[in-house]
């Protein structure tokens, strides 16, 4: 009996002292991991966010870029952390997909983390080189389908959101494609435009001046929702193909075991962050976009997380894509 009444007290002080620390969070600065190298979305995502995100919770927080091996460096670290809230995660589709993709790996995305929040989705297009025939996608399938046709397909890299879509669509069109992998979006758009492969997964906002000058052709939309860029392109789901409104998002996550007090101001702490209207500005120029009401908790992106595990899980198993 003193035994249990001790063991009692213990998880009773330990409860208490967890509750105590939610209760003065944040007393020190925080670590934001961004899973890819400065220069691209993520970090330029981190950083709109940066600000107003730090405002609201009172403390700095310090962007720390972890790239390599898709993201699964980073999502290494952050499963490592401390779970108290002073270390959280910014990442994309690739940590879903890395749950197929590197089997290897040392973390489980839904075991080893607990999600913080939904932060957004950014718009990509199917674009062709500006010397491909058909002009919207009506022409395009045909043409696509045109026996010996030999269609060159270029994307980011293995993994990666451009090269996984690509093979999800295709899969949905019943084509077979020569696959062209660069080490990164702007080797792939500069050999788009010059020629070197007919298609490619490009974002909405990158696509838009090239597309309104003819230096481009784009085809659809790649997404749940249209890019008032391009107001007259359609989605994949208006074509018909509903399993392509994909969505390429990012969602900020923290180790397993931070309490939930912590993950609720860290996700109110973000939600005040995405209303702030210079970052509402800046995600409307950059071809981004927010999740609509309901989708802002932590269960919506655990949600998420787990619906796109099981979604590229099954296109990287389909289509025997390896990491090697």
């Amino acid at each position: 009996m003193i035994s249990a009444r001790a063991l009692a007290a213990s998880v009773l002080a330990a409860c208490l002292s967890a509750t105590a620390a939610a209760a003065a969070y944040p007393e020190r600065p925080i670590t934001m991991l961004v899973a890819f190298p400065p220069g691209g979305a993520d970090d330029a995502i981190a950083r709109i966010i940066q600000d107003p995100l730090q405002k609201a919770l009172g403390q700095p927080v310090v962007i720390e870029n972890v790239g390599g091996a898709g993201g699964t460096i980073c999502a290494a670290r952050g499963a490592r952390a401390e779970p108290d809230g002073y270390t959280i995660m910014l990442h994309q589709d690739a940590l879903a997909a890395a749950m197929t993709l590197y089997p290897n790996r040392t973390f489980d995305a839904e075991k080893d983390f607990v999600t913080v929040g939904l932060v957004n989705t950014a718009a990509t297009t199917l674009a062709g080189r500006p010397t491909l025939a058909p002009n919207d996608f009506k022409e395009l399938l045909p043409w696509l389908k045109t026996p010996g046709q030999n269609v060159k397909v270029g994307h980011p890299g293995v993994g990666s959101f451009g090269h996984l879509a690509d093979v999800l669509i295709m899969q949905e069109l019943g084509l077979k494609v020569t696959q062209v992998p660069y080490r990164g979006a702007g080797p792939a758009l500069v050999d788009l435009l010059e020629g070197q492969v007919d298609l490619s997964i490009i974002s909405a906002v990158v696509a838009k001046p090239l597309v309104e000058s003819h230096k481009m052709k784009a085809y659809a939309v790649i997404g749940r929702k249209h890019f008032a860029g391009l107001p007259d392109l359609p989605t994949f789901g208006d074509l018909g193909y509903k399993k392509l409104d994909i969505d390429f998002w990012h969602m900020l996550l923290a180790p397993v075991g931070t309490p939930r007090p912590i993950v609720d101001k860290l996700n109110g702490a973000l939600r005040i962050a995405l209303a702030d209207a210079r970052v509402q500005k800046l995600f409307a120029d950059g071809g981004m976009d927010f999740y609509p009401a309901g989708e802002e908790t932590p269960e919506a992106a655990a949600a998420l997380l787990k619906s796109e595990i099981k979604l590229w899980g099954d296109v990287i198993t389909a289509n025997h894509i390896s990491s090697q």
